[in-house]
């Protein structure tokens, strides 16, 4: 039950997720009219965050529903077999699927919002950004996890400022991303969602980076339970 509890989260957190980002959008865009102008992009990113927050304290509400695959992947990587059978078999597919649902209701309600983000860059330097991103905006959320395991907004706001930032960063060239569960609900919607361009920048590169920035942060920074054994062995 506890499950089904938590796959049903993902599927409702990945839909709302798709789904924020455009009505932001849309809210700064057409609501506001306030196009690209300096005080349009202040207040964009100033909801981004805000919205991070949100889906932040929806994690906590629903006991960890997530909306991107590339975190549950990082955590299910330092679990027993079982639970990243889990992750890759049952939680990464159903956000798949919310994120899918999510953008063909926004096609249907908004047709002329466009069709998300797109490769603009060759496919190795796209392939790099992506890695890249994700390798930080991974190995900041283990340095929060670790270094400051209790405080709930502090980790938060650091966490939504540096993926705010990453993303900016990578915007103009592959849409800044670090998810591939709604890049692919967009990419179904384009009908390129099984392209080598998708598989690879979207998928392959940041999977990649997930697995090697937990490998690092674990080489690099220890557990204190193995140092303590390794200690131990020595003596």
């Amino acid at each position: 039950m506890a499950a089904f509890a938590l796959l049903l989260s993902d599927f409702l957190v990945s839909f709302m997720w798709v789904w924020s980002g455009v009505l932001i959008k849309i809210f700064v865009y057409n609501f506001l009219d306030l196009g690209h102008a300096p005080i349009g992009e202040v207040i964009k990113c100033s909801l981004s965050i805000l919205n991070m927050f949100f889906f932040a304290f929806l994690a906590k509400l629903t006991k960890g529903g997530a909306y991107n695959p590339l975190t549950v992947l990082s955590s299910a990587i330092s679990g027993d077999f079982g639970r990243f059978l889990f992750t890759v078999g049952a939680r990464i597919p159903t956000q798949i699927v919310g994120s899918i649902t999510g953008v063909r209701f926004i096609i249907a309600t908004f047709p002329e919002i466009g069709l998300g983000p797109r490769l603009n860059v060759d496919i190795h330097r796209g392939a790099l950004t992506e890695g890249l991103l994700t390798f930080a905006i991974v190995t900041i959320s283990l340095g929060l996890a670790r270094k400051i395991p209790g405080s709930f907004f502090m980790k938060t706001w650091i966490s939504s400022v540096s993926k705010l930032a990453l993303h900016i960063l990578g915007s103009d060239l592959t849409g800044g991303c670090m998810n591939p569960a709604s890049v692919l609900g967009w990419a179904y919607a384009r009908g390129d969602h099984i392209t080598k361009e998708h598989i690879l920048v979207y998928w392959l590169a940041p999977v990649e980076a997930t697995l090697l920035a937990v490998w690092t942060f674990k080489l690099v920074f220890p557990q204190k339970e193995e140092k303590a054994v390794s200690k131990t062995k020595s003596e």
